[in-house]
C-alpha cells in the first residue's frame, strides 16, 4: 500500500506492507486525513512522544471505513464509516484501537469528518474534564485560530461560558474568531492584551485559560487569570522554555495543569473518547460543533499540504484525501 513515510532522506510516499489488525485493533481504509502541528515536526524527523524517526508512517488523524476487525475489536463492523486518531494515518490503510474512534455522522463527508477527532478529544478534555468550565465563567483560548483552538472556543460556548476570548497574532484570522465563538479577540504578540482581558473581566482576570502557546506568554497568562483560576497547558507553539513568575503563580493561587496525549495509556485515551461521546456528541451530529476546511490536497500532493501549513496563513484544517 502507499504511505507517507519518514526516511533517511526525509518524508516521501513509499510502498509499505498493509498492516493486520490484532486484539482490539480495527483496520481502516483511510479516505481523508487531517494535518496537525505535530505532523510538521515528525516530518522533519522529530519524535512525538514514543513515535517518530526513520521508518515511521506519519499522520495522526483520519476518516474512512472499517476494512477488517481484530479478534477482540467491538462496537463497529466492516463497512462502517468512522473517524479517529492514532499513528500512521497518512496511508491507504491504518490501524486504530476500537476505543479511539468515533462513528462518522451520516451528514458529513470524509473530508469534514477527518477534521474533528483530535480537536474534539483534545479540547473536550482540556476545557471540560481538566479545565472544569462552568456556565457563566470566562475562558481564554491561546492560539485560538488553530483547528483545536477553534473547537475549544465552540466547546466553551456550548458549555455556557459567559465570555470567550480567543488570541491570534494574525490580523485576518483574529478578525474571524467571532465566527467560532469568540466574544473578544486579542493579539498575544502585543503586551497590551492582558489589559484588554482584565478590562473585559472587570479587573479580575479569566476563570480559565487553555494555553497552546506557552513559552513567551506564560507570565502574561498568570496576570490575566483570576485568583484561584485555572490554566491548562496543552501545547508548545510559543516554545518549550521560558521565564516563569512563581511568586505571581502563588499569589494568585492558580491551578496550573499540563495535559498531553503523548504520555497517556490507551485506557486513558479510551476514556477521553467516551466522555466526548457521552457529553457533546449530539452537538457534533447536529453540526453545532464543526471546523472550517482551509484547503484539501490529494495524497500525491501531501508535500504541498505541509508547505501550506508551514506558511502559517490558514484558518481551520488542512485535509489530504487518500
Amino acid at each position: 500500500m502507499k504511505a507517507y513515510v519518514y526516511g533517511p532522506e526525509g518524508a516521501r510516499i513509499s510502498d509499505v506492507a498493509q498492516p493486520k489488525p490484532k486484539g482490539t485493533q480495527v483496520l481502516v481504509r483511510v479516505r481523508a486525513c487531517g494535518l496537525n502541528r505535530a505532523d510538521t515536526g515528525m516530518r522533519k524527523g522529530h519524535a512525538h512522544g514514543a513515535a517518530g524517526g526513520v521508518g515511521t508512517v506519519l499522520g495522526m488523524e483520519w476518516a474512512g471505513e472499517v476494512a477488517e476487525l481484530g479478534p477482540d475489536a467491538k462496537g463497529v463492523k466492516v463497512g462502517d464509516r468512522i473517524m479517529g486518531s492514532g499513528g500512521a494515518a497518512f496511508a491507504e490503510y491504518t490501524l486504530a484501537d476500537h476505543g479511539r474512534l468515533f462513528r462518522a455522522p451520516s451528514n458529513m463527508n470524509f473530508e469534514e469528518a477527518a477534521t474533528l477527532p483530535v480537536a474534539l478529544a483534545t479540547m473536550h478534555n482540556a476545557v471540560v474534564t481538566v479545565g472544569g468550565v462552568q456556565a457563566g465563567q470566562s475562558v481564554l483560548i491561546q492560539g485560538a485560530s488553530s483547528g483545536v483552538g477553534l473547537m475549544a472556543m465552540q466547546i466553551a460556548k456550548l458549555k455556557g461560558a459567559r465570555l470567550v476570548i480567543g488570541s491570534s497574532t494574525d490580523a485576518y484570522r483574529r478578525g474571524r474568531l467571532t465566527e467560532y465563538g469568540a466574544d473578544l479577540a486579542v493579539d498575544s504578540s502585543d503586551p497590551k492584551w492582558v489589559e484588554e482581558v482584565l478590562k473585559a473581566t472587570n479587573g479580575e482576570g479569566v476563570d480559565l485559560i487553555v494555553d497552546q502557546v506557552s513559552g513567551k506568554v506564560a507570565n502574561q497568562n498568570l496576570a490575566a487569570t483570576r485568583i484561584k483560576g485555572r490554566i491548562v497547558n496543552v501545547g508548545r507553539l510559543g516554545g518549550t522554555h521560558a521565564d516563569f513568575n512563581f511568586d505571581l503563580h502563588a499569589a494568585r493561587r492558580i491551578d496550573y495543569v499540563g495535559v498531553t496525549f503523548r504520555t497517556r495509556t490507551i485506557e486513558e485515551v479510551r476514556e477521553i473518547f467516551e466522555e466526548v461521546r457521552k457529553d457533546i456528541w449530539g452537538a457534533v451530529e447536529s453540526r453545532k460543533l464543526q471546523l472550517p476546511i482551509d484547503r484539501v490536497f490529494a495524497f500525491a500532493d501531501i508535500d504541498k499540504a505541509f508547505e501550506h501549513m508551514e506558511a502559517n496563513k490558514h484558518l481551520g484544517k488542512i485535509v489530504v484525501t487518500v
